[in-house]
């Protein structure tokens, strides 16, 4: 039975960060109770992020903005205690997770927490222990955190949240950084929290095929930052999803290669929520079980693998413009094969501290590729991006970037031939306002005033800034400032485009429109280059794949070769897409 006091009750809550205009989130109100798992959904702006930061007081105690209403933890006013003390009710895992990390090792990171509570030692080994191993981290605890790759922090800060014992933890995007298989390790762990029933989830989150069996309930904040649906999680999607559609929320890619057969004339009911939800329903449908109609079952059939690798993933185009986008892209993936090498890497190897990350990596990127680099956490994926950008000089004469040597050349050079976008886009912003984060490339170039100008206001319009010109970048939802980190990279028109997790932190029409945008500047000439988790994505939008194995290239090559095959992924423990996998057995 669930105790009658909620965990967490909001009443009223809105606020206003300093230089905006309007509250965001607006007047919203719910509760949530024990053994709850409320997956909080919105566009970019919407007010999410900030409403997470009010769970646990540090709206209104250590972030600067206006609150009104009020946030009720167990039976605490959030605005009346201390962050500390709130501690023991909200745990909090941020969506950037060097933003909470602060000792030196991996076990004194979890510990750190249940240390300050003055909780015996053995309770204190006992909850760092079972938080580590539940993340497959225990083996890592004598670890310096900067030495685990982004995915391996992500899970540092979850265990560090689940070793706290609070009974409400607050996820805000706690799987954007980790590998198919880190995801459902997490969900696991976190399933197995809230199973006994006295404690309970609030989930901030993108993937929606790893939530959805996960989450019990969706609480919709429109682009006002106000509630627009709060119930059942798959109710909340299937009787609103045209409406979720239009505000540019993230839907499972099941229903989005519904929505797709929808269009194409193909209904299929109920709206499927997940790949064995498509799978069934393709399999009742009308006509799929007799001779008869079995031409129009191989249609659907051949429409369902169309979502497969080299399609756009937007919900609403039509399937012939799906048939002649692919006929382009299989005439440029042709000329992708001639065209010389913009980036060669040879015998490239990288060393964080004492220990290897890179293995004598051998590579060569065509001019005007859309190129991915997968892997699983801990593969090297970051390290090698930033030493193919410069970013992390690599060794000397081992890099060639359009014929400039990153490992000598001078950041004004290197930044003419190739732009990078951060994971973590707080680590590139050094401007006190949006605009002249946007103009600071231009006028280290000596750009005219006029020109600057004019430049700045495209990117801003371009990214829907427009009315962030000059708060400062920092003030910044976690989609804008991916959108701007972006912006900054391209303004100065390099002849590379290099991006960590470009998708990070992005609604789902905000996420389309800059996989559009990459393709748009491939088309024009621009060789793009992107880490990513999102295998799903680069089934979409990648021409060519590099997948690495333990801080080396396992296999490199044409998108669809790699997926038809699908070994390469499997040997470098990567998993397809559930949607893929599930199309495979249907051809």
């Amino acid at each position: 039975m669930r105790p009658s006091a909620p965990l967490l009750r909001v009443r009223d809550l809105s606020i206003t960060h300093a230089d905006a205009a309007h509250p965001s989130p607006g007047d919203v109100s719910f509760d949530i109770a024990a053994g709850e798992v409320v997956l909080l959904l919105g566009p970019s702006g919407s007010g999410k992020s900030t409403l997470t930061l009010a769970l646990n007081g540090l709206i209104p105690h250590a972030v600067p903005a206006t609150m009104t209403g009020t946030v009720t933890a167990g039976d605490l006013d959030t605005a009346e205690t201390t962050t500390a003390s709130l501690s023991t009710r909200v745990a909090m895992v941020f969506q950037d997770p060097d933003a909470q990390i602060v000792t030196g090792t991996v076990y004194d990171e979890v510990a750190f927490g249940p240390e300050n509570l003055l909780l015996p030692l053995a309770e204190v080994e006992r909850r760092t222990e079972d938080a580590l191993r539940r993340v497959g981290l225990w083996d890592r605890r004598t670890d310096n955190p900067d030495l685990l790759s982004g995915g391996g922090r992500q899970r540092l800060a979850i265990a560090c949240a689940l070793a706290m014992g609070s009974p409400l933890i607050v996820l805000d995007e706690p799987t954007a950084n980790l590998d198919p298989q880190g995801i459902d390790d997490v969900y696991a762990a976190l399933a197995d929290v809230v199973a006994a029933g006295d404690r309970a989830i609030l989930l901030v989150e993108h993937n929606l095929d790893a939530a959805m069996g996960f989450v019990t309930r969706a609480i919709v904040l429109d682009r006002d930052g106000r509630v627009a649906f709060d119930g059942p999680a798959a109710s909340v999607v299937r009787e609103n999803v045209d409406e979720l559609l239009s505000m540019g929320v993230w839907l499972p890619s099941a229903t989005l290669a519904a929505l797709r057969m929808r269009d194409a004339g193909v209904v299929l009911e109920p709206l499927p929520l997940t790949p064995d939800e498509l799978g069934a329903a393709l399999a009742a449908a009308p006509g799929s079980s007799n001779e008869a109609s079995r031409s129009s079952s191989e249609e659907r059939s051949d429409e369902t693998k169309s979502f497969a690798p080299r399609t756009r993933g937007v919900a609403t185009h039509s399937v012939s413009s799906r048939s002649a986008h692919s006929t382009t892209e299989a005439a440029r993936e042709t000329s992708e094969q001639d065209a010389p090498p913009i980036i060669t890497a040879s015998g490239l190897t990288v060393r964080k501290g004492k220990r290897e990350i890179l293995h004598g990596v051998d590579l060569s990127i065509p001019a005007g590729s859309l190129t991915a680099i997968v892997g699983t956490n801990g593969a090297g994926k970051t390290t090698l991006i930033q030493a193919l950008a410069g970013v992390v000089p690599p060794p000397r004469r081992r890099v060639d970037v359009a014929g400039v040597d990153p490992g000598t050349a001078s950041p004004r050079e290197l930044s003419a031939r190739i732009g990078f976008v951060f994971q973590n886009p707080e680590h590139q912003f050094i401007a006190p306002t949006v605009f002249d984060e946007l103009a600071h490339g231009l006028r280290l170039r000596r750009t005219p005033d006029d020109e600057v100008e004019s430049l700045v206001a495209e990117m801003l319009a371009r990214f829907g800034l427009e009315h962030k010109a000059h708060v400062h970048p920092f003030l910044l939802s976690g989609g804008e400032k991916r959108r701007l980190s972006v912006g900054t990279a391209l303004i100065t028109r390099p002849r590379v485009l290099a991006l960590d997790e470009p998708t990070f932190g992005q609604d789902r029409a905000r996420a389309s429109e800059l996989l559009s945008l990459l393709d748009d500047l491939r088309a024009e000439g621009t060789t793009i280059v992107i880490v990513t988790h999102d295998l799903q994505l680069v089934a979409e939008h990648a021409t060519r794949t590099v997948i690495l194995r333990d801080g080396r290239v396992h296999a490199a090559g044409p998108t669809a070769e790699l997926f038809d095959d699908g070994r390469a992924f499997s040997e470098a423990g990567l998993r397809l897409p559930a949607l893929q996998r599930m199309l495979a057995g249907r051809s």
